[in-house]
C-alpha cells in the first residue's frame, strides 16, 4: 500500500494542535508485518491479535528543560491490517502520543483530523 503524500501534513497538524508550545519534537514512525504488530500488542497490552496502529508515548505534555525536544514517542502502524483507511488509526494513535485516552473528546478530535 503506498500512503499519499499528505501523511506528513497530517502528522504535523495533530501534533501541532494538541502541544503546548511550538517547541521542537521528535516522534518515530514505523510500519511493520502483521506478525510484528501482533508480538507488539501481546508484549504491551496482553492482547494477542493483531492491529491497526500503537502507539508508545514517551514525554507527554509536562514542562521540559529549554532547548530539549519534546519526546512524543512512537506509532507503529501495520498497512496490512489498516488498508485503505489508515488515517482514522493513525490519528488515533498521534493523540495518544500528545496524551489524549479514550473518549467523546478524543472521538471529536479523530473526526476533525482524520477527514
Amino acid at each position: 500500500m503506498i500512503l499519499p503524500v499528505s501523511l506528513p501534513g497530517i502528522l504535523t497538524s495533530v501534533i501541532f494542535a494538541f502541544t503546548l508550545s511550538m517547541q521542537d519534537f521528535l516522534y518515530g514512525l514505523a510500519f511493520v508485518a502483521p506478525d510484528e504488530i501482533r508480538e507488539l500488542k501481546r508484549e504491551h497490552l496482553g492482547i494477542d491479535e493483531a492491529t491497526d496502529a500503537l502507539a508508545f508515548p514517551i514525554d507527554g505534555l509536562g514542562e521540559l528543560p529549554d532547548g530539549m525536544p519534546r519526546q512524543l514517542g512512537d506509532v507503529v502502524v501495520c498497512p496490512e491490517v489498516v488498508g485503505e483507511a489508515w488515517r482514522r488509526p493513525l490519528v488515533h494513535a498521534l493523540l495518544h502520543l500528545v496524551g489524549h485516552d479514550h473518549g467523546p473528546e478524543m472521538e471529536a478530535r479523530e473526526a476533525v483530523y482524520s477527514g
